[in-house]
């Protein structure tokens, strides 16, 4: 087994255990490798890839924008399990692409309203 197979193994057994199901169907190919998470979570995860530049960058939206995005990587899997409209991995990597940018946000969203509630918690408690 050469390096590259090495590596692909590797990667692909990692993509096991973040819990893709890395179905070849539902995967993007490079070179013949299947990539190491289906075409949902490769969106999913440039989607939170994207989302923590828009958080550097100090780009904010509404919460409820967030649970918009999730949603709609939501229901496009809906779609696909009720076999209702045929799905393709273009549209898995955009909807995961939602899916992961609003997930990101709402879980800063989450960690910093925790943090406000915990600090106003510990200034009334001071006084």
């Amino acid at each position: 087994m050469n390096t590259q197979d090495k590596l692909w193994m590797k990667m692909m057994n990692f993509g096991h255990h973040i819990g893709c199901h890395q179905m070849p169907e539902r995967s993007f190919f490079i070179k013949g490798y299947q990539f190491p998470v289906c075409a949902r979570c490769t969106g999913v995860i440039i989607g939170e890839t994207i989302e923590i530049i828009l958080l550097l960058a100090n780009v904010r939206f509404h919460a409820i924008i967030a649970v918009a995005l999730i949603l709609i990587m939501g229901i496009d899997w809906f779609i696909q399990f009720i076999n209702w409209i045929p799905s393709n991995n273009i549209r898995r990597l955009l909807t995961g692409i939602c899916g992961g940018i609003g997930l990101t946000y709402l879980y800063y969203y989450l960690i910093v309203t925790i943090i406000k509630c915990i600090s106003n918690f510990a200034i009334f408690n001071h006084y």
